[in-house]
């Protein structure tokens, strides 16, 4: 029975954790008070076998058995092939002070010796899980730092959030960054597989985020960590919405759905402001019922609150302005890509709706060049003659935006793309690549991305189909060709180019490992490319030492 209004009077010490995703203090919280925090969500309650200590103190969260540490709250979760309640053993030897699972959990706990750790149940457990950790890590305590600053959409996730990041930074601001290529908590990197990290880990980090002072952080929302409730227990001051484009049909199911899971980022309970990218039909949707004060961003000539206007290109990149309701703003970024334009634009305003004053941000931007930042894998330079470019470029309108961005104005300069498609996903997509290389460049090379479990050859196949009907059907001079492993297909772009060419290498940008039928194999196209480059005698930029 659990006893309404109870307020533990045990004398709790925080607990001292080994984790890089957790505060190194947790300031240890009841099984009661987890209980009524519950109750205020509106969420179903722990149900457990009489005689439980409600006063059970939990220091920690964790649904990865492999990851408990003595004082957690292990919530044992349904897999596609494991039930998380099937380790409760192995978490209560480790020291999990409690195991929530699901009505099936508690029959596969029950075959299990776990001594006196007491058992709870609850349905729905990933909507408990969110709410759970942000009271565990005491991740967004009102009132404090820092404020959060989230990116979606399809493509420029990555570069905004750095360019966020590195404009903070220019406005003397301690930052933190979680995405693909990294997490960080000011200057310390931490170890990050997923886009979005779990549930615990993401109130984890902001918990450390928070215990060390930074003011603010910019994190990455992929539509996967909205569906699976990674960000569950968020609430981020402003959020950026870049594009939506034909990507992750194969959990989504259409464009519709896809749509809908990102436009549940910006709603009242994740969100207080938006700044919505209005230059596709998606982003003008967005905008036209908004549920949080939003403001619109064109570099397209959209109409829209603030507006991209007198692009200039710059060296690799351009310098432009940025027209809205509080002035003029000007900018530069040395990226190139008229994308990287708009992913300056959308940091810019961004950071405006935070409540930064304009002239600020402009002073900022004049001293730091912040827009001019190196994110690796992202339209990447890695040597100048022939151009060649690392870019994550995976989908269809990414890698037509990166082709037409790459093109040079010399007479006779060509572009050399090297490229594959993902295995185990979106399998629609493949021919439309195929179709865009042809009509892009001038030699198209079809290899391995990441095969994962599929046939390499059969996604190849997908591939070249749509380059050489297009090729076919448009009468297109295209050089077409299929060359594998990876390696020795970018080692033949770079044989056959010269001086003036670029050679392109898309689709894994960062990425240092293959996965091939559930094996990781080391490969890292940046450390190919140059290597690539030297043996044919021409010279790279940067070292061959892992990136990222």
């Amino acid at each position: 029975m659990i006893l309404e209004n109870f307020v533990s009077t045990t004398p709790r010490q925080p607990h001292r954790s080994a984790s890089p995703m957790r505060p190194e203090f947790v300031a240890p919280v009841t099984l009661q008070e987890l209980q009524l925090v519950l109750a205020d969500a509106g969420l179903p309650a722990m149900a457990s076998a009489a005689g439980t200590d409600w006063d059970t103190a939990v220091s920690g969260l964790s649904i990865d058995s492999r990851a408990v540490e003595p004082g957690d709250l292990y919530i044992g979760l349904p897999g596609a092939n494991r039930h998380g309640a099937e380790f409760a053993a192995q978490v209560a030897a480790a020291g999990a002070a409690a195991i929530l699972t699901d009505d099936a959990g508690t029959r596969l706990v029950a075959a299990q010796d776990l001594g006196t750790v007491p058992v709870l149940a609850a349905p729905d457990l990933r909507a408990l899980v969110g709410p759970l950790s942000a009271r565990v890590y005491n991740s967004q305590p009102a009132g404090t730092r820092p404020s959060l600053f989230a990116v979606t959409g399809t493509n420029g996730k990555t570069t905004t959030t750095y360019f966020v990041n590195s404009l903070l930074k220019a406005l003397d601001q301690t930052t933190g960054l979680i995405g693909t290529i990294e997490i960080t908590a000011g200057s310390e990197p931490i170890p990050s597989a997923l886009t979005t990290p779990e549930s615990p880990e993401v109130h984890g980090i902001l918990g450390l985020m928070r215990e060390r002072g930074l003011d603010a952080a910019a994190m990455e929302v992929s539509s996967h960590s909205i569906s699976y409730r990674r960000v569950d227990g968020v609430r981020f001051d402003v959020a950026g919405f870049t594009n939506l484009t034909q990507d992750h049909l194969d959990l989504h199911g259409s464009m519709d759905e896809y749509f809908q899971t990102k436009a549940e980022l910006f709603t009242p309970q994740r969100v207080r402001r938006a700044v919505v990218c209005v230059d596709d039909a998606w982003g003008r949707r967005l905008a036209e019922s908004p549920s949080v004060p939003t403001v619109s961003l064109s570099a397209t000539g959209t109409p829209a609150d603030w507006r991209v206007e007198s692009i200039q290109r710059a060296g690799l990149g351009h310098t432009f302005e940025l027209h809205g309701p509080d002035g003029v703003l000007r900018l530069h970024t040395g990226l190139p890509g008229d994308f990287n334009v708009s992913n300056a634009a959308l940091a810019a305003v961004m950071v405006l709706a935070s409540g930064v004053d304009i002239q600020r941000l402009q002073a900022a931007l004049d001293a730091r060049d912040p827009f001019t930042v190196d994110v690796p894998g992202r339209m990447q330079l890695i040597s100048e003659q022939p151009a060649g470019i690392v870019d994550f470029a995976h989908n269809p309108d990414a890698l037509e935006r990166t082709l037409a961005s790459v093109r040079r104005p010399e007479a006779g300069s060509r572009v050399i793309i090297v490229f594959g498609a993902t295995g185990d996903r979106d399998q629609t997509k493949r021919p439309l690549m195929g179709a865009i290389a042809a009509r892009g460049a001038d030699v198209v090379i079809v290899t391995d991305d990441d095969p994962h479990g599929e046939d390499e050859a059969a996604i190849r196949q997908g591939v070249l189909t749509g380059a050489l009907a297009a090729k076919r059907d448009e009468q297109l001079d295209t050089v077409i060709e299929e060359v594998f492993p990876r390696g020795a297909a970018i080692d033949h772009a770079v044989e056959m180019a010269t001086a003036a060419d670029t050679v392109l290498v898309a689709g894994r940008g960062h990425e240092v490992w293959q996965e091939v039928k559930g094996v990781n194999l080391a490969l890292d196209d940046r450390v190919e490319l140059r290597q690539a480059l030297r043996r044919h005698g021409f010279y790279a930029l940067g070292t061959d030492a892992v990136e990222s």
